[in-house]
C-alpha cells in the first residue's frame, strides 16, 4: 500500500533571547507573533495533516555526537539566569517518543553518525519557550536533539540528511537558534545600532539566504560547508560559539530538493531571518 501521508515540513527558527518571548518583552514583539501565527500554519496545527512528532534540534545542547531525547517525559531545564521568578514555573507538558528517538538515531546511524540516547536531561528553553508559543496545546510528542560540540558543518549536514527520510512519515523537522546573529558580547555592546554594523549584518544574512535557498542540493551542501568564509561569519557567531547557527545546517540538509522560503522579524533592530521547506 502506497504511503498517503502527508510530507511533513522543515523549519528553521529564531527563538529569541532567554523567557523574554513568553515575558511580554516588547522587543520580541515581531518573533513572538511569527512564532504564534506563521508556525502553526506551516506545521498544519489543528488539522488532520499535523505532523505525528516533531524532532527539534536545539542550540542549547552541544554533545560531542548527535544525542537524543529518548523519555516519554522530560522536565523542563531552565537554562537561563536572572529572570522574573514566573519565568522557573513554565510548564510544557507535551510527550516524549522512544519510538521516534529510536527512528532519529537508526537514520542517523545509517548515515555514518554514532547517536546516543539521553532519558534524563530535560527540554531546554530553545524547545519550550517557542513551542509554548507555536503549539501551546502541547498534543504533538517532540524529540530533542542536540548540535555538536565540534560544529562540523559536514557533519550537521549529515545530521540534516538523515532526518530528511523522517519527514515522509509525518514527522517535523525544527531547527532552534538565531542564525542571523548570536554573538551575546556585542549584542549587549550597542553595536546593533551601529550603521556600518547593520550594512555587514545584511551582508551575512544575504550570503546566509543564498546559501540555505539554493535548489539544488548539492550546490546548498557545497555552499554551506564554507560558510565561515562569508561576510562578517565571525562577527555574527564567533568562533566556538556558532551553536545558534548549527540548526540551520541542520533544516538545509534535512530540506531535501527545491527551493524553500522565508520572512524576517525585527529584532534590536536588525532582520532575523526563519527558513522552511514544505
Amino acid at each position: 500500500m502506497a504511503n498517503t501521508m502527508p510530507r511533513a515540513p522543515v523549519v528553521s527558527i529564531s527563538h529569541g533571547g532567554g523567557p523574554l518571548p513568553i515575558l511580554g518583552d516588547k522587543g520580541h514583539e515581531q518573533i513572538v507573533k511569527s512564532l504564534r501565527t506563521r508556525f502553526p500554519e506551516l506545521l498544519k496545527l489543528g488539522t488532520p495533516e499535523a505532523p505525528r512528532a516533531i524532532v527539534l534540534v536545539t542550540a542549547h545542547w552541544s554533545e560531542r555526537n548527535p544525542t537524543i531525547s529518548n523519555a516519554k517525559k522530560h522536565r523542563l531545564l531552565y537554562d537561563y539566569y536572572g529572570f522574573p521568578p514566573e519565568s522557573y514555573e513554565l510548564k510544557y507538558d507535551a510527550d516524549g517518543s522512544p519510538d521516534i528517538a529510536k527512528e532519529v538515531a537508526e537514520a542517523m546511524k545509517g548515515i555514518g553518525l554514532k547517536p546516543v540516547m539521553d532519558t534524563e536531561r530535560g527540554w531546554d528553553h530553545g524547545v519550550f519557550v517557542p513551542m509554548l508559543l507555536i503549539n501551546p496545546a502541547a498534543n504533538v510528542p517532540i524529540v530533542q536533539v542536540s548540535v555538536l560540540a565540534s560544529e562540523s558543518p559536514a557533519d550537521h549536514w549529515k545530521m540534516g540528511r538523515a532526518l530528511s527520510a523522517l519527514r515522509d512519515s509525518n514527522i517535523a523537522i525544527i531547527g532552534s537558534g538565531f542564525a542571523s546573529f548570536h554573538n551575546l558580547r556585542l549584542m549587549f555592546s550597542g553595536i546593533t545600532a551601529d550603521p556600518e554594523f547593520r550594512e555587514r549584518n545584511e551582508a551575512w544574512s544575504k550570503a546566509v539566504t543564498d546559501a540555505v535557498l539554493e535548489e539544488h542540493v548539492e550546490e546548498r551542501e557545497k555552499k554551506i560547508k564554507s560558510w565561515r568564509d562569508w561576510p562578517a561569519a565571525y562577527e555574527m557567531h564567533p568562533r566556538g560559539g556558532a551553536e545558534h547557527f548549527l540548526p540551520l545546517i541542520v533544516c538545509a540538509g534535512a530540506a531535501g530538493e527545491g527551493s524553500g522560503l522565508s520572512y524576517t522579524d525585527k529584532y534590536m533592530g536588525l532582520d532575523m531571518h526563519s527558513y522552511y521547506w514544505a
